[in-house]
C-alpha cells in the first residue's frame, strides 16, 4: 500500500524518424492557406493525409516537438 507497482508497459511508437522529419520540416514551413500559424491538429492532419502514419494525435505531436526543442512560436503569458 506504501509502494506503487512497477508498471511494465510499452507502447508503440507512432512515429518513425522520417515521420518526425517530416513533422518538423512541416512545422518550420509555411501555414497553410487562410491560416495564420500551424496548430497542433493541423500538423497531425497533414501528417495522415501523406500517409506516413494512420492515426496521429494533436498530443503526440506537441510532445515530439517539445522533444525537439521546437515550438510553434506561440508564447505563453507570465
Amino acid at each position: 500500500a506504501l509502494y506503487d507497482k512497477k508498471r511494465n508497459r510499452v507502447y508503440e511508437r507512432k512515429l518513425d524518424a522520417l515521420a518526425e522529419a517530416h513533422l518538423v520540416t512541416l512545422a518550420c514551413s509555411n501555414p497553410p492557406e487562410g491560416r495564420s500559424v500551424w496548430t497542433m491538429q493541423l500538423l497531425a492532419d497533414e501528417l495522415v493525409s501523406l500517409n506516413l502514419v494512420d492515426t496521429l494525435s494533436d498530443e503526440t505531436v506537441r510532445r515530439t516537438l517539445k522533444k525537439m526543442k521546437l515550438s510553434l512560436g506561440i508564447k505563453k503569458a507570465g
